[in-house]
């Protein structure tokens, strides 16, 4: 039994989860709430994930992890510019 799809749902709500904050961020620029150290390892982290899908050639990990470094590098990036 081929279990990727657990990856894809798993990928979706993880990257998903992220849209919402993201958009909030982008469109008020307050980022008084956000904690800058946990938005730079975390956006490290992504990054590592991503470079291990890639050695995985692993779809949902690739996919998901790059549209997630996107989303928390902007956030990461606005928190720089802000405050």
């Amino acid at each position: 039994m081929n279990l990727e799809w657990l990856g894809v749902v798993a990928a979706t709500c993880t990257t998903l989860s992220f849209v919402p904050q993201a958009v909030k961020t982008i469109q008020t620029r307050d980022t008084s709430g956000i904690s800058l150290w946990m938005y730079l390892v975390f956006t490290i982290g992504i990054g590592f994930w991503f470079g291990y899908g890639l050695y995985l050639h692993s779809w949902p990990m690739i996919v998901s992890n790059a549209i997630t470094f996107l989303l928390s590098a902007t956030i990461l990036g606005l928190k720089v510019k802000h405050g």
